[in-house]
């Protein structure tokens, strides 16, 4: 007797939580080096298919599922979404980086890297606060309070996730870059410059392995 399997297509980030993506790359790891295994955690953590019943998708519907998922995940230029909405409260990006509350500030640095992990949620927590007052572009948000409440950010969509990391990180990018750039050697501090240039390097590799996901994803749906 034939088992019918619903199938819960994403056909965009929009459609995938951080709470999903975080268990995708951790099963990932643990499969590392075997395509196939990834590619049934995959299906599982992204469209709900039961590894058991991997090997039993005709070819039309395997063909399907990976056309539909690659036409999505080798986007990669995904824009900030200033404003988003969770249990029905509006919550705005902090709207002026450079003013950032020392509270904010000094608690996104205790994090070692600014990239999609396990502290993810956590961050979005200090960059997305409720909205208190909008008026065409211009808004402003709740203060930094050190609210603790992150767990809700888990179901973000990862189209937001991905506009505001790489949002961040061009940012970062560039003020390195330009900070190098304008200063000349003599004006700059002992170590300072190379300090700098360590920065710049470091903000690249989160930025390339962030995009490594990308690739290693769409590699695989490419292949099979």
């Amino acid at each position: 007797m034939k088992k019918e399997l619903e199938l819960r297509l994403p056909t965009s980030y929009a459609d995938i939580t951080l709470k999903q993506w975080l268990e995708l790359q951790k099963e990932m790891k643990n499969y590392e080096g075997d395509e196939e295994a990834i590619t049934a955690v995959m299906l599982q953590h992204l469209c709900g298919l039961d590894p058991l019943y991997f090997r039993g998708l005709s070819m039309e519907d395997y063909k399907m599922i990976r056309e539909g998922l690659n036409s999505f995940m080798s986007e990669v230029e995904l824009p900030l979404q200033k404003f988003i909405t969770i249990g029905g409260v509006e919550y705005g990006f902090e709207p002026n980086l450079s003013k950032m509350t020392y509270g904010a500030y000094a608690d996104i640095s205790k994090f070692d890297t600014i990239a999609i992990d396990e502290n993810w949620a956590k961050i979005m927590n200090i960059l997305y606060r409720p909205v208190v007052n909008k008026k065409n572009d211009m808004y402003s948000i709740k203060a930094y309070d050190g609210d603790l409440h992150w767990e809700k950010f888990l179901d973000t969509p990862m189209d937001v996730c991905f506009g505001a990391l790489f949002f961040l990180l061009n940012l970062q990018s560039d003020l390195v870059s330009s900070i190098l750039n304008s200063l000349k050697e003599q004006e700059l501090p002992p170590n300072i410059k190379p300090i700098l240039a360590r920065s710049g390097q470091l903000i690249q590799q989160s930025l390339s392995s962030q995009m490594g996901t990308f690739s290693d994803l769409t590699k695989l749906l490419k292949n099979h």
